[in-house]
């Protein structure tokens, strides 16, 4: 199972700024940047017991415009993993928000 800290490093090696959950108010980095944050569980469960945890994990892509580029480098960081991917354009930051549901 990997921990928290070496997922980020490997978010970090898309190239962009990473923080979990959030920036402080006013201190996001410029766009492209991304966050991530445990989401939930879905363990696998033997004899009545966590038999191997599965951590759920969201990781969000901010981009100012679509940026196929970012997406690629952040898939490319990600190759390892099964994900699955959603859209949204967020109208009160005029930003993309491309997010990722990941299992580990």
């Amino acid at each position: 199972m990997i921990n928290l800290k070496d997922f980020e490093k490997i978010l970090s090696s898309s190239g962009f700024p990473v923080a979990y959950l959030s920036w402080p108010e006013n201190g996001a980095p410029q766009m492209p940047y991304i966050c991530y944050y445990v989401s939930g569980s879905n363990n696998f469960a033997a004899d009545g017991i966590v038999y191997y945890p599965i951590i759920q994990i969201q990781v969000e892509l901010y981009t100012e415009l679509k940026d196929l580029k970012a997406e690629n480098a952040l898939e490319t960081a990600l190759s390892s993993f099964y994900w699955n991917k959603t859209e949204t354009y967020i109208d009160t930051e005029n930003c993309y928000q491309i997010a990722y549901e990941i299992e580990v």
